[in-house]
Parts: structure tokens; sequence; C-alpha cells
């Protein structure tokens, strides 16, 4: 079989990609071992963060780091193990954190995430899927007087950047949220961002609407993806595939087929949880909310989702829930969770680069595309860079500038 695009990974963004190549008149076909959104964007809080101007950062004050080296935070644990493999990664990311390249960080990511929702919206409406999209928002509370008035502050100096929120004092959160009996100063809400109800429905909706539009999702392994007569071929299940361009979009998977292919980049991969509840009584909480303890209680379909900190880990070491352990008591003490829906908690790996922003662009080789490296912003940015690496795919103007996420950064 020939086609002219093969996207291999059917998350989020590799969905989104194939949309954007299919409408612009590209045959496409989107390749996955498994179903679409079944892997690392099955499990989030769901959210398309509008707000998230400033990416996830590695702390610089030693107290923070000292804290976190005792491995016993709620906010980030590491595997011991594991450390000598990903030492490099973690200390060009520290690098890349320190205030003067993270102010340029910033700056360039808060050009790109300025349109997460907007790129969203026309597929949302397009696959049928309004019935899954929240609008109120989400909050982040914080329990010291002093947390919340420096929450508030860096709010304040987000502004700028085009974001809006409101800041809600222990009164108007006790309000807002009458469920909530956790004793809080303030919250942050973050008025512009949707959530996604379920964020595994959305991606399959685009999947439906990928193939409404005339592409094929086939089921097949990335790694033997080949070059031959100048072309690019895999196999799948049905067949082997040849085109003349191929999308890596493999979330964490990426490293190992770039690795394969001969490129080795800086990547890292963060691994999170998260465990579905009951609502506990008549009232549950009315939007996403993140509490400064280091989890996120999320309404979704299924429940009440309470996703994890950052775990630093290998992609294949087996889960270590322990985080979901240690936040759940404090979720349940505060907030109106009932019993476990889920079997045992949830694990998915989130892929990173060093400096927070993600890869997008030619990979060097002829017809070779990467569309990795999101972390935390894979639902909120994969319309956006499926948008962003058609233009280029395509010989249109790019919407924005694509030079910040070029490959040619890191050599």
């Amino acid at each position: 079989m020939k086609t002219d695009v093969v996207v291999l990974g059917a998350g989020i963004v590799g969905v989104s990609v194939a949309i954007h190549l299919q409408k612009r008149g590209r045959s496409v076909v989107l390749l996955d071992r498994q179903g679409a959104g079944e892997a690392t964007s099955f499990g989030n809080a769901g959210l398309i963060q509008r707000e998230g101007v400033a990416p996830h950062l590695f702390p610089q004050e030693l107290t923070t780091l000292l804290d976190y080296a005792r491995n016993q935070s709620t906010k980030m644990r590491f595997e011991w193990g594991a450390l000598p493999r990903i030492a490099n990664f973690l200390s060009q990311y520290w690098w890349h954190s320190r205030r003067a390249s993270y102010r340029a960080i910033v700056e360039d990511y808060s050009k790109f995430i300025a349109h997460a929702v907007s790129e969203h919206a026309p597929l949302i409406e397009e696959a049928g899927a309004t019935s899954l999209i929240g609008k109120a928002g989400w909050m982040q509370v914080y329990r010291s007087e002093a947390s919340y008035r420096a929450a508030v502050a860096e709010a304040e100096s987000h502004r700028r950047f085009g974001v809006d929120f409101e800041a809600l004092d222990s009164t108007a959160l006790r309000t807002r949220e009458p469920a909530v009996t956790a004793n809080l100063a303030g919250g942050v809400h973050w008025t512009q961002p949707w959530s996604v109800r379920d964020p595994l429905a959305l991606t399959q909706a685009y999947l439906r609407l990928f193939e409404k539009l005339g592409g094929q999702f086939r089921t097949g392994d990335a790694t033997t993806l080949r070059r031959a007569a100048g072309r690019w071929e895999i196999d799948t299940t049905t067949g082997a595939i040849e085109a003349t361009d191929t999308v890596v979009a493999l979330g964490p998977w990426s490293d190992g087929l770039l690795r394969r292919l001969g490129r080795q980049l800086p990547l890292g991969v963060k691994r999170g949880y998260h465990m579905h509840y009951r609502v506990r009584g008549d009232v549950g909480i009315s939007m996403p909310i993140y509490d400064e303890l280091g989890f996120m209680l999320a309404p979704m379909a299924r429940g009440i989702r309470l996703t994890t900190g950052a775990e630093f880990a290998l992609l294949d070491a087996a889960p270590n829930p322990v985080q979901v352990e240690a936040t759940e008591p404090l979720a349940r003490a505060d907030y109106p969770i009932g019993e476990r829906i889920d079997p045992a908690p949830w694990m998915g790996a989130r892929p990173c680069t060093p400096d927070m922003k993600p890869i997008i662009g030619p990979e060097g080789r002829e017809g070779l595309w990467l569309a990795i490296g999101h972390a935390h912003h894979g639902l909120t940015l994969g319309p956006a860079t499926g948008r962003l690496l058609a233009d280029m795919m395509t010989g249109a103007t790019p919407f924005i500038d694509p030079t910040p996420y070029s490959v040619t950064r890191f050599g």
C-alpha cells in the first residue's frame, strides 16, 4: 500500500497531526500498536491549558531540592535505580530552568499555548464532541496565606500573555465549592481553559473525524520503520505501507525509535498515576482543582479522577503507585471522594525535553518529521501541533514561528 504520509502514534498529538494533513489533501495512514488514545493520552487531568504559559520547571530553590532529595514529596518522586541513566537529562532540565533561560522559554511557549483552546474548538465541533467539554476553567488552591499571595502575584505577571484569572479568598472558595472542607487560604481560578470529561473519548472522536475525512487507521509496530528506495516503509497487520513522509508522534516511545534510526536526543520521561473515585454525598466539585499538597482532582465521566505529581523513572520500570497511596488520604479528608472505582491505579508516561518545549518539524532526513516532547501539555497542544506541522509539511506559512521547536536546538 502506498500513501503520502504515515503518522506513527495515535495519541492526541498524532491524531491531530493526521487530521490536519488529511484536511490539506494528503492521503494519510495513522498507525499504532493499540487503539487511539489508549496510552499516554488516556490518563491526564483533562485540561486544555490556555493559561499554561509557564511550563513545569525543575526547582531551583535549595530548600525544595533538599525536600525532593528525601524522595518523600507528594509532588515528585524518583526511582533510585534509574538515577544513573537519567542524571544527564535531569541536569539539563535543571540548567534550562535557571531564571534567564526559563524567562526566554516562557516567551516562546506563551505564543504557542495561546492557540490551545482556539485550535481545539473547531475539531471538537467537527468531531461532535461538545458533550465532553467543560468551560468553567480550573482552580489551584492554597492552604497558607503566603502561598496564596505568591500564586496571585505570579498569575498577575502572566496577564501580559493574555491570560485571565480570578483570585478567590477563603470565603469565595467555600461558596464556589461547598463540598470542599479543606481549610484553604484562597485559590486562583483560571477562567479561560477548557476541561475534558473523558480524554480517551475525545481522542477517539478525533480519530472518527480523521476517518470521516478519508484517513485510514492501521495497527502495526513503529519499530519496523525503514528507508527503502527513497521512501519510508513500515509493516502493519495488513501488510507493508510505503510513504513519502513519516511523522513520529510516539510520545515517550519516540526515543526508542529514533535511537534505532541513529538519532539520539536528550529526551526524558515523567511518569504519573491516576485513580477514579465515586462522588461522596450529593455534591461533587464543579471543576478540576489542584491542591498545593501535590495532587489534582478532576470531575470525569467515570467519577472524580485523582492525578498525582511526577515520577522520574525508566519508561519500562514496574509501576510504583506510592504517590496515589500518599495523596489519597489527604484528598479524602478534604474533598468529596468516596470508594475507589478502578481496580488498580493507572500509570502513564509523559515525553519530555530538557528545555520544556516540544520538538516539532523536520528531523533532518528527507521525509522524516517530529511531533514529540509535549510533557504535561500533549492534550493541550495536540491540535495546535497538528496545524503547525501541517503548515510546514505542505509549504504553507506557519501560523506561528516554528524556530523555537526545531530539533536543531539540540544539535
